[in-house]
């Protein structure tokens, strides 16, 4: 299938792209920009004008509930969901049932994923045996099997001698370790951002101190034993700043934040908006500022959409009771586009964010629109609105806080390599 995308705005931030080119796909492959290779012929013409042509979106933190919980999403309405919103790759957490601890299973997910051709996926194996921050698993197993790393999912390692030993091992083969920061103790049974609105509604708060002392911890072995860290969702001040000054002293670190807590706060959870239930926390007004500006400064690397699909039952109860999550796959474009128009961020530096940035933290051959390279790419208009709604989403899961918003970013078409896999109606 040879495909000619005409008349499009290209945003290519790993080739500091902004312009508007032509783009020539064959063979599932970019083959050429601007002009046409000698004696191509397009079996098919995409007239891009008025839109935007960038790489497909990367996302770092996605659930697809397979195997094991496909009553909350399945791997087929969750990878449609991924290129109706125009991510093209995305890396998929261990907490399934069972879960990813071992290579067979890891290696039944990719086959799985593979034969619907959708969106690339990239599973992160379990740091340790079933999650459960005692024993490390065979990473060298399940690197061979397809893992790009190693996460504990939202289960911290309350043993640090398994961590020190886990980051060794990882250190010495090259894996990298996907750990969210949050200290257990300070967090147990804690539903919410410990402050204010937590006190006025009674609910259990988890203070900002434990992402900050969790974070010290795994800096501090990271440094020591030169391990490849990546911080997931970062979500307090306090954590920006430690991951600048870490990154100041040369540390091999990087890390994301959820697009939910780039604009959102704890006073959103409003009269128990159950939908706000989220991990971790939505933090403060400052907190949330100070994300922004370690966004725009190169202190965090990335956004992701931490995709949680969660049954509508699940929801339904009390906030503390409530599932944690929220489904983002199809609004992480919308999303990291309303927060560059907010922080005036030029488009090639927001995009950069959600691809090529992603991309080169898990070490896969994406976000970028060079030739020869896969043609995996996200086509979309960048002012036209749309309103966020159960029936308008794809994914199994329909909860987020942004129902019933309007928002601009709409995806006409996705493309994984040199195919067209989603056009929108």
């Amino acid at each position: 299938m040879k495909i000619h995308i005409k008349n499009g705005r290209v945003i290519d931030p790993a080739n500091n792209i902004d312009r508007n080119l032509d783009l020539y796909i064959a063979a599932g492959k970019i083959v050429a920009l601007g002009h046409a290779p000698e004696g191509f012929i397009a079996n098919q013409i995409i007239d891009a004008s008025g839109l935007i042509v960038c790489p497909g979106l990367v996302d770092l933190s996605a659930r697809l509930r397979e195997p094991g919980e496909e009553y909350k999403a399945t791997l087929v309405s969750e990878l449609q969901a991924a290129v109706a919103g125009g991510i093209t790759s995305l890396a998929c957490q261990p907490d399934t049932d069972p879960v990813l601890d071992e290579p067979g299973l890891v290696e039944m997910l990719k086959h799985r994923a593979k034969q619907l051709n959708l969106a690339h996926v990239y599973p992160l194996g379990a740091l340790t045996r079933q999650l459960q921050g005692k024993v490390l698993s065979e990473m060298g197993e399940l690197r061979e099997a397809g893992c790009v790393g190693f996460s504990q999912a939202n289960i911290a390692i309350t043993d640090t001698q398994v961590l020190w030993r886990a980051m060794e091992y990882a250190a010495t083969f090259g894996f990298t370790l996907f750990l969210h920061a949050e200290e257990p103790f300070l967090a147990k049974d804690g539903v919410a951002h410990d402050g204010e609105i937590a006190s006025r509604l009674g609910l259990k708060g988890i203070p900002s101190a434990a992402e900050a002392l969790a974070l010290a911890s795994i800096l501090r072995i990271a440094k020591e034993t030169c391990a490849r860290v990546h911080i997931s969702r970062l979500s307090t001040a306090e954590g920006v700043e430690m991951i600048r000054e870490a990154k100041e002293h040369n540390a091999n670190i990087s890390c994301d934040v959820s697009a939910n807590h780039l604009h959102l706060t704890e006073h959103d959870i409003g009269f128990f908006d159950s939908n706000c239930h989220l991990k971790p926390p939505l933090r403060t007004q400052r907190d949330k500022e100070a994300l922004s500006a370690g966004l725009k400064d190169g202190t965090i690397d990335a956004i992701c959409s931490d995709h949680t699909p969660v049954d509508d039952d699940a929801k339904l109860a009390p906030f503390a009771e409530a599932e944690i999550g929220a489904t983002g796959l199809e609004l992480l474009l919308a999303l990291t586009l309303k927060w560059a128009q907010q922080e005036k961020v030029d488009l090639l530096a927001a995009m950069a964010l959600v691809s090529q940035s992603s991309a080169k933290i898990l070490g896969i051959p994406a976000g970028n629109l060079s030739a020869n390279s896969d043609a995996d790419i996200c086509i979309f208009d960048a002012n036209e609105y749309w309103k966020i709604s159960p029936s308008a989403l794809k994914s199994q899961g329909k909860n987020t806080p942004f129902n019933g918003l309007e928002m601009a970013g709409k995806v006409k078409f996705t493309l994984v390599h040199g195919q067209v896999v989603f056009k929108s109606e």
